[in-house]
């Protein structure tokens, strides 16, 4: 078979792992709204759900090491600092945040992670925001103020406390971006991702330890199988379906894709949690889906 007949297969199979992994990831923030219904905080939510990932994993970390040299001392730090930051404090204050704020306006402010990453590299390295960036944020940050002033009208304080614990999470995970790229390069993307979220899940479970007592592990079945649900279909899944999509057609064309993200996660929040669509969560969402796509292209 030729590159013309391979090409067109691969950029089909890639698009849809891209959409696939962008809906999966989205549904995170419905299950565990759906299991704060039964009771649970985030410390408990949050173990169990890495609980059931930590051997998907350490699998994951395992075999992509094999016959690849061991991790330095160096390598360690790394990948510990990068599991703190981008997959334990960034996953605990979404989810800490999710139990004040729709699951519509959590999903928003995450999908501005990519201009949070700019930001950074301007304070980090000095690095040029062009103006069709710029204007992209302007578009992408009003967007979320739409839906933020709105949800804070009726929520109060508690809207901005999760909006703020959400947005925490985005600017954790950002940085785990901004610091990844040599690791990435030395290790792989595989090998960094299984090692770092099998850190997180430590940190997670450990967690839980300190701060619960152990009778706090005792839940209702429901919420036992959403976070099997979380850690594989909303968790697991994702990762790998983005990674596979990342290797068919671009990191570029993949994260273009996954702003169907937050129209999924608006959807299966208005059908399955009872969210309200309004007109401002619909114009704050075209603000920030257009500001993105703007900023990205």
């Amino acid at each position: 078979m030729n590159n013309a007949q391979v090409a067109p297969k691969n950029i089909a199979t890639g698009l849809l792992l891209a959409s696939l992994g962008a809906v999966a990831f989205s549904g995170k923030a419905i299950i565990v709204k759906l299991a704060y219904r039964y009771g649970v905080d985030a410390v408990t939510l949050i173990m169990y759900r890495m609980l059931f990932a930590l051997p998907i994993f350490a699998v994951m970390a395992w075999w992509s090491s094999r016959g690849q040299p061991a991790l330095t001392r160096h390598d360690w730090w790394g990948v510990l600092g990068l599991g703190f930051t981008g997959y334990y404090l960034a996953s605990f204050l979404d989810f800490a945040g999710l139990a004040y704020i729709s699951a519509s306006l959590e999903r928003l402010i995450l999908y501005l992670n990519p201009t949070l990453v700019l930001l950074l590299g301007l304070v980090l390295y000095q690095r040029h925001i062009s103006r069709r960036q710029a204007l992209g944020m302007a578009l992408s940050y009003g967007g979320v103020m739409l839906v933020f002033g709105h949800e804070i009208s009726f929520a109060g304080a508690d809207a901005a406390f999760g909006a703020a614990l959400v947005f925490g999470s985005a600017v954790s995970y950002a940085i785990y971006l901004s610091f990844s790229g040599e690791l990435v390069q030395r290790l792989g993307s595989l090998r960094l991702v299984g090692w770092a979220t099998t850190v997180a899940c430590a940190l997670c479970i450990g967690q839980f330890v300190l701060l619960r007592p152990l009778s706090a592990a005792v839940v209702v079945p429901e919420v036992i199988g959403l976070s099997v649900l979380n850690a594989t279909l909303c968790t697991v899944a994702p990762v790998l379906m983005v990674m596979m999509a990342i290797e068919r057609i671009g990191a570029g064309l993949t994260a273009q894709t996954g702003m169907i993200g937050p129209i999924s996660t608006i959807l299966m929040g208005t059908l399955l949690l009872g969210e309200p669509f309004t007109a401002w969560v619909a114009a704050g969402t075209v603000g920030v889906v257009a500001g993105i796509f703007v900023f990205t292209t």
